[in-house]
């Protein structure tokens, strides 16, 4: 629940929509981008730096109704329900972060079981990785992860990365480090348990400037990539059709409340001890 994750039927059609209809299911995509960049004429509309954000940049979705581009709704089918629908946009953070990299057959460390962590830990597990560790310092959190996806969890404070690797017959490390967490301890421990060559997907935000070993990743020949939002709209195409055929992250919503209760909705999301909190104007 951050503003801009919603999922509606439409109510109006503006002059020219002639592919959408009234009464159609859509979520949407949050990203209003320009259409002069050298990246969107291009088609790479995620990486658009006139990009503007609902609910961060532009009105969010805390209301009755809300006007978006018809370029930027993505019609749902009924295979995926309303609630579902709501967090397709977190959801498509995870799929942008996991798809990043080549997962099958490889060993995946994820670094916090935030919501988007945890998701992106099933969306690794869904297309095929070998172990998927996910580490955070909430227990509840990680207790979440274990229900939502088969992976395993690891509480840091209390226990010993390494010694769940070698229980895993992990030889040399992780494959792939997916960082949802934006804490600096977390990406230092990510780079000492990647192979050589391995790769590293970063969506958490640190809350400031870090210091970074950047020596071990030179050394280690680690590549790193930075992930904004999602591929628009290739993320959609691939985390629908995930959906559809299997993946399930329905677990991951905690907390539901009708919209009049919105106070307690933001409650539950400080609180630490909740994943997705949906709230419903129905």
């Amino acid at each position: 629940m951050t503003g801009h994750e919603f999922a509606g039927e439409i109510v109006e059609l503006g002059a020219n929509v002639h592919d959408l209809r009234v009464g159609q299911r859509v979520s949407g995509e949050g990203h209003l981008i320009g259409k002069t960049s050298r990246q969107s004429r291009s088609g790479k509309f995620h990486l658009d730096p006139e990009t503007r954000g609902i609910g961060v940049n532009e009105p969010g979705a805390f209301a009755d109704y809300l006007r978006l581009p018809a370029f930027n709704a993505v019609p749902l089918p009924d295979t995926i329900d309303d609630e579902i629908g709501a967090i397709l946009d977190p959801l498509g953070n995870a799929v942008h972060t996991a798809l990043s990299f080549d997962l099958i057959g490889e060993d995946v460390l994820v670094t916090g079981a935030g919501p988007i962590g945890i998701m992106a830990a099933a969306v690794a597990r869904h297309v095929g990785a070998r172990h998927v560790v996910i580490t955070d310092v909430n227990p509840l959190r990680l207790d979440l992860a274990a229900k939502v996806a088969d992976v395993v969890p690891v509480n840091v404070a209390t226990e010993d990365l390494k010694e769940v690797m070698s229980r895993l017959h992990m030889v040399q490390g992780f494959d792939v480090g997916l960082e949802m967490s934006g804490s600096q301890a977390a990406l230092d421990q990510m780079v000492e348990s990647l192979v050589m060559g391995g790769r590293i997907a970063l969506l958490g935000i640190p809350p400031g400037k870090s210091p970074v070993d950047w020596s071990r990743i030179v050394l280690k020949s680690l590549t790193l990539k930075g992930i904004y939002g999602r591929e628009i709209f290739e993320t959609w195409y691939k985390m629908i059709a995930m959906l559809e055929n299997g993946l399930d992250v329905r677990r991951v919503i905690t907390h539901r409340f009708p919209v009049s209760d919105y106070r307690e909705g933001f409650e539950a999301m400080l609180s630490g001890k909740s994943g997705k909190v949906v709230l419903d104007w129905a």
